[in-house]
């Protein structure tokens, strides 16, 4: 892929009555094939790790949080801006499919600049 082109900018909403934030990103292709990965190990109740890539925040979701008896999520963006949030979850039942779903929707909207014609050689689409 040619550097800098065909990224989707996205945001990672967080919110709870206790806090509130927004983590922008800015995704390669390759991030919603670990993230379709990660639904499915999510899915067989084990706990994913997704985005640890030293160019973007950390965010681990675990299947079942034994203290709080819920799914949960941490977020930790120590290299930008120190700051890390955990929080448990309430999630209907099929919320994976439901990702999975929106995952589908945003892959048919990727926005694709470029076109790999051989190996290292790319041009624009028209």
């Amino acid at each position: 892929m040619l550097p800098l082109h065909d990224l989707l900018d996205a945001e990672v909403l967080i919110g709870s009555g206790f806090v509130r934030g927004r983590l922008n990103l800015s995704l390669f292709p390759d991030d919603l094939d670990r993230w379709s990965h990660a639904l499915d190990v999510l899915a067989t109740g084990r706990d994913v790790c997704w985005m640890d890539n030293n160019r973007s925040p950390e965010i681990r979701v675990q299947a079942f949080n034994e203290e709080h008896e819920t799914p949960a999520v941490s977020v930790e963006d120590v290299a930008r801006s120190g700051i890390s949030v955990f929080l448990p979850l309430c999630l209907e039942a099929g919320w994976i499919d439901d990702q999975r779903q929106l995952l589908q929707m945003v892959r048919r909207q990727w926005p694709s600049e470029v076109l790999q014609t051989s190996p290292g050689a790319y041009e624009w689409r028209r």
